[in-house]
């Protein structure tokens, strides 16, 4: 049920869930075990109530800024709050998705994968989530601080594994974070999460966490968020150090041991076919406090199914037919599917911009039109971003199901530095030939070498036409649709012939996007860089910034929609993998920030406040705007289509944290 939308810790270097979290590859599974940020290419749904550190909708989440405090008793499904004590719905039918491949494990110790995570979270839920109006929300455990140093996690009373494992408790997290996550032989997703976080039990549903630093936004980075695990079953691999025992422990694989933590219990995991699942008539979510009163007999489904279902018609079809509940729609088709009498979809902002992220690259394998690499200056990359129009894409592409991407936020987000503060690149006044083509004369002065217009064409030295590669994702219809789209726009405003190559996508993260070890620079590497020395140092050098700008993969690129990436909505601080400075953690494209942005990030990991993070937040984004790192056009809608019937599912974000209060009205 809760969803762990993933976190790039600040620590200077990736795990594989961490770089999973930021990527949305669309259709190319092999790359993150399962979607990321899919953009309904597919036809695969991005669930609500699902990890999200790998992928689906990649969602990290806003606080809900629309104006509502909650005052209204929204409860996330459709029903309001009140005096009067409110029928509940029937317990009826089944609730049934599927999902394009299957799952490596159920071990929720050892899984770093989405679709894997949503079938573990129907048997078993984690420490919080975030409500619909994106406020923190306990579930497993509440989390306070005064300072945001030392954090106090305080367990759920009442809740059980089942036998013969006994009660959770503040020492079942205590055991697990100290004996594995913490040491050197777990090798656990988790592990780079507890680094120097000191860990103390407290009373018996009581422990503490003291971070190094201060971290107000500590829980929305979702480093702290575990899943209860019983001691009885980790410690004799503990004692023997045997991770691959743990890994492969039957018991894990299986979740015999979920007791009342979740609204099913697991019935079967066939490899090939899904996984199946009962009601849990125990589920301790009916007896909380906190949230809707339709939690008191969740959940409201007497069964759930996820089924392995590969291509895109068949999981359609079934759709249609009422064999499953919900799948993901192709923008074109959303119309179709909205008359029918049986079906409802919805559209659902998104933080991943997969489809709408232009990648330009600025290594030396990058600029294949002559000499001197224009990407790598401020005002060409400007110029491209006002020379694609991003409401007619969203429009002609996207049918309208989309939103216009300005800087490294969605609007949605508390942190979106608001559009008065922004140059919107690509709209109005900042779209178009004349605004495209000044700019990319400033580029031109700036560059060493002859470039310029000839009768509309931009020509290079040797008086040719530039030409440019934009590899599109292969098997997307709507990711090539958008590469011509862009061809056609860069030809217009910028005198640009641009050819459009699909490739699939673990060639193009092979050979083009990640550096093989055999050329990344090494260890301490330094270069100036804009008046100041930059080093390479700590796990980057790496496939995802192999080093300086001459260090590159083995094949050359010029532009890319391959790959949407996480937005982070819910902590901005997550960012610096991408923008603090030319040796962050995540740089394929070989990106030099112009401004500060290490000063910026220090400023928000010493804040103490939100405000203050706020300041920082809207100077970051302020910069990434006039930048321009990537070329960013367009978030795209999420489009679940679903069984008319189904009540709970929101046109919101953060639809899915309330999965228990769900039914069929029928």
């Amino acid at each position: 049920m809760p969803q762990q939308h993933g976190q790039i810790e600040s620590k200077g270097y990736l795990n594989r869930r961490q770089w999973l979290s930021m990527l949305g590859v669309g259709s190319t599974a092999a790359i993150a075990g399962c979607l990321g940020g899919g953009d309904g290419d597919d036809g695969e749904d991005g669930e609500d109530g699902s990890d999200g550190s790998d992928g689906e909708d990649g969602s990290d989440g806003s606080d809900g800024e629309d104006g509502s405090d909650g005052s209204d008793g929204e409860d996330g499904s459709d029903g309001e709050d009140g005096d009067d004590e409110m029928e509940m719905p029937e317990v009826q039918g089944s609730y049934i998705t599927a999902t394009s491949t299957g799952f490596e494990t159920l071990n929720p110790l050892y899984n770093n994968t989405d679709g894997a995570a949503t079938a573990i979270g129907r048997t078993l839920d984690q420490g919080y989530t975030f409500d619909e109006n994106g406020d923190y929300f306990p579930l497993v455990y509440d989390m306070s601080t005064e300072d945001g140093k030392v954090w106090t996690f305080e367990v759920r009373d009442g809740l059980e594994f089942s036998d013969p494992y006994g009660q959770v408790t503040a020492e079942t997290f205590v055991y697990q974070i100290q004996e594995l996550h913490q040491t050197d032989w777990g090798n656990t997703p988790s592990a780079v999460d507890w680094q120097d976080v000191t860990v103390e039990q407290t009373g018996e549903m009581t422990f503490q966490a003291e971070l190094e630093t201060s971290n107000v936004l500590w829980p929305r980075t979702y480093a702290p968020l575990l899943y209860p695990i019983p001691i009885d079953i980790m410690k004799p691999y503990v004692e023997d150090e045997d991770a691959k025992g743990l890994e492969e422990e039957q018991e894990l694989l299986e979740l015999g041991f979920t007791g009342n933590l979740g609204p099913f219990t697991l019935d079967e995991w066939e490899r090939s076919a899904g996984t199946t699942y009962s009601r849990n008539e125990n589920y301790y979510l009916q007896n909380i406090d906190e949230g809707p009163e339709l939690f008191n007999n969740a959940p409201y489904f007497e069964s759930a199914e996820i089924r392995i279902i590969s291509e895109q018609s068949s999981r359609l079809g079934a759709l249609e037919t009422g064999e499953i509940t919900r799948a993901a729609v192709p923008p074109e088709r959303v119309s179709e599917y909205d008359a029918m009498d049986n079906l409802k979809v919805l559209q659902q902002p998104q933080s991943f911009n997969t489809g709408g992220l232009m990648a330009v690259n600025m290594r030396d394998n990058g600029w294949n039109a002559g000499p001197g690499n224009l990407f790598r200056h401020i005002p060409f990359r400007q110029a491209l971003a006002s020379a694609i129009n991003k409401r007619e894409l969203i429009k002609g592409i996207r049918y309208g199901f989309g939103e216009p991407h300005f800087t490294w936020q969605p609007r949605f987000s508390k942190w979106y530095p608001g559009d008065e503060n922004l140059t919107l690149w690509g709209v109005d006044d900042n779209y178009g030939e004349d605004v495209a083509k000044e700019l990319a004369r400033e580029a031109f002065e700036m560059s060493d070498h002859d470039y310029g217009f000839d009768g509309g064409q931009l020509v290079g030295p040797d008086g040719n036409q530039v030409t440019l590669e934009l590899y599109a994702l292969a098997g997307s219809e709507t990711r090539i649709q958008t590469g011509e789209f862009i061809r056609d726009e860069l030809a217009d405003n910028l005198g640009i012939n641009v050819s459009v190559e699909s490739i699939e996508g673990v060639t193009f993260a092979n050979n083009y996007w990640s550096t093989g070890q055999d050329n990344v620079a090494e260890n301490g590497i330094t270069r100036e860089i804009n008046g100041k020395e930059v080093t390479w140092d700590g796990p980057v050098p790496g496939p995802s910034n192999p080093g300086p700008r001459e260090y590159h993969p083995s094949e050359s690129w010029d532009l890319s929609i391959i790959y949407g990436l996480n937005t982070y909505p819910l902590n901005p601080l997550t960012n610096e993998a991408f923008f603090d400075g030319a040796a962050c953690s995540y740089n394929p494209v070989g990106y030099y920030p112009e401004f500060d942005a290490k000063s910026i990030f220090e400023q928000m990991r010493n804040a103490s406040s939100q405000s203050e993070i706020q300041e920082a937040a809207n100077e970051l984004f302020r910069n990434v705007n006039e930048e321009m790192p990537y070329i960013t056009i367009m978030f795209p809608d999420g489009l679940p289509g679903m069984n008319a019937d189904l009540v709970g599912p929101t046109e919101s974000f953060f639809s899915g944290w309330d999965f228990g209060a769900w039914y069929f009205d029928r």
